[in-house]
């Protein structure tokens, strides 16, 4: 038997790897001569550059950055040959601020252009960047002053040279436009700590820049796909610096070379922490589901809702891990969900 494992994190409780090796054990543990293939996931947030890592190799490069407050921060990124990949929530993350201090009008992606910056110097020619946990919502305003003062000091946008040439990959889930009903500040904000008059302002203040953009560059990427990620990063990178957006799960999957590993795999798990219809709009298990060859694939979560729609979009199996009756804070204990990840497999192997 082959048995495939693309778990994503479960938040604030275990990490890709953690779930992984929690289901790999189930596995063993019915069929000990099992071949047992971990996947580490990411879809753009937590987790990417150590997804990526395994995936492709390279070297974590340690960089000096500023938090979303413009704090001094020490945080990394990876360089594997020519190729930088960037997790945004490194500089720019929500986990960065305490409750007290999230403010969106007030934090910045100043960070991620550092980030970007030092890998140019290093000789990134491919910057692929994961447009995930963000506690900005900036526009990616930050992010451009960033790369302004770093390769033209005092002066403009346009006065940069060194950018010419790097081709720009976004990794992000999130097809939500810059501005509007379904633009960032709307969707995003407030779980980031907007008021709704905060929602209001910052909307307004992506739009206007938009339109100011628009203008000097004759195009506007602003309803573009992915537009919205990260507080309106994803603009930025679509209109300032001609990325293209891609699923983040696709493009790692892509690079370990998934849809060959899973040809002859009898079962493929993949999870999340809550799972439900909405896992079917491009989240990182139907991303798994999407891509596996043939094989049964089993999702596995702490919470499972609409599980009809789940089966019939494909998944043979909806487990979930948590006896009925749990308490959340129990369930979210570290050795409580590893132990709970191992039944649940055990149990979903003695369906097949």
């Amino acid at each position: 038997m082959k048995v495939v494992l693309a778990i994503d994190s479960f938040k604030g409780c275990l990490t890709s790897f953690e779930a992984n090796a929690s289901a790999a054990e189930g596995v063993r543990s019915v069929c000990p001569d099992a071949q047992v293939v971990q996947v580490r996931v990411s879809d753009g947030g937590e987790g990417f550059i150590e997804a990526f890592s395994e995936a492709i190799g390279g070297e974590r490069i340690t960089v000096k950055v500023k938090d979303p407050l413009m704090r001094p921060l020490e945080s990394e990124y990876l360089l594997s040959d020519k190729t930088a990949v960037i997790e945004i929530a490194k500089a720019a993350g929500l986990s960065l601020l305490s409750t007290e201090e999230r403010n969106p009008l007030i934090a910045t992606s100043y960070g991620v252009g550092l980030f970007v910056a030092d890998a140019v110097k290093n000789g990134a020619k491919q910057i692929i960047v994961g447009l995930g946990g963000s506690a900005t919502s900036d526009a990616g305003i930050g992010m451009l002053q960033a790369l302004i003062d770093v390769f033209a000091p005092g002066g403009k946008w346009d006065d940069i040279k060194e950018l010419s040439d790097i081709k720009f990959t976004i990794a992000s889930d999130v097809r939500n436009e810059l501005f509007g009903k379904n633009g960032a500040a709307h969707i995003f904000a407030p779980q980031k700590g907007a008021t709704p008059q905060m929602v209001i302002e910052l909307d307004e203040k992506a739009k206007k820049f938009a339109e100011l953009s628009a203008l000097h560059f004759g195009y506007d990427r602003s309803h573009s796909p992915g537009a919205g990620a990260a507080g309106g990063l994803g603009y930025a990178f679509l209109q300032y610096l001609n990325a293209d957006c891609v699923s983040g799960i696709d493009l790692l999957l892509e690079k370990v070379g998934f849809k060959e590993l899973t040809k002859d795999a009898n079962l493929v798990i993949t999870g999340e922490g809550s799972a439900d219809k909405q896992t079917l709009m491009g989240k990182l298990p139907v991303g798994v589901l999407r891509n596996s060859s043939n094989a049964k694939v089993a999702l596995i979560a702490g919470k499972i809702l609409d599980k009809n729609e789940l089966l019939g979009a494909g998944f043979s199996f909806a487990e979930c891990i948590n006896p009925e009756g749990i308490s959340l804070e129990v369930a979210m204990q570290e050795d409580v969900a590893k132990n709970n990840i191992r039944l649940a497999v055990i149990t979903i192997l003695s369906r097949l």
